[in-house]
């Protein structure tokens, strides 16, 4: 996770400096929110990497982190991207869903006073879906395009538009 920190302060700087004066002012608050969220995340990360993990409130401190992520998630996923990155909406989307899916799974992980391996490693392989789908989207705003293997682009077709 404390790479997960460096990452979005690195994009939170980035996305600062993008920002142009004389920008249009509809893409100018879309990364505002981009900005918004990645502040978010890194806070609410920063808190769960300082729980105490010999606290006996730790899970329960640790689910309350990741309930509040998920709702900065769906934010998220809720925001209305402008035009030229509306191919985006979708990972956003995506995004969304998977963190969803990770939280009721670490909430299922840690249900009955006990944990579950298998429910904990479903939860953390939704939860890491979820990120790189953030990551996926971060660069291409920032006008690149990621390097990986499983990843299928469909650019928009101006002739079929």
């Amino acid at each position: 996770m404390k790479n997960k920190v460096r990452m979005l302060f690195a994009v939170l700087l980035s996305v600062t400096m993008l920002t142009a004066c004389g920008e249009d002012p509809e893409l100018t608050q879309f990364r505002k929110s981009v900005d918004d969220f990645c502040t978010k995340v890194s806070e609410i990360d920063t808190s769960i990497n300082n729980i105490d993990a010999q606290s006996e409130e730790a899970s329960t401190e640790l689910l309350e982190y990741l309930d509040e992520l998920d709702v900065v998630f769906q934010s998220f996923a809720r925001l209305d991207f402008p035009e030229e990155f509306d191919y985006l909406e979708g990972l956003a989307t995506e995004s969304s869903d998977y963190m969803k899916e990770a939280v009721s799974s670490y909430h299922d992980a840690y249900s009955n006073g006990s944990y579950n391996e298998y429910m904990a490693d479903y939860a953390s392989e939704n939860y890491a879906r979820a990120y790189k789908r953030i990551q996926i989207i971060i660069a291409f705003l920032h006008g690149e395009e990621p390097d990986d293997a499983d990843l299928t682009i469909e650019y928009p077709n101006p002739d079929n538009e």
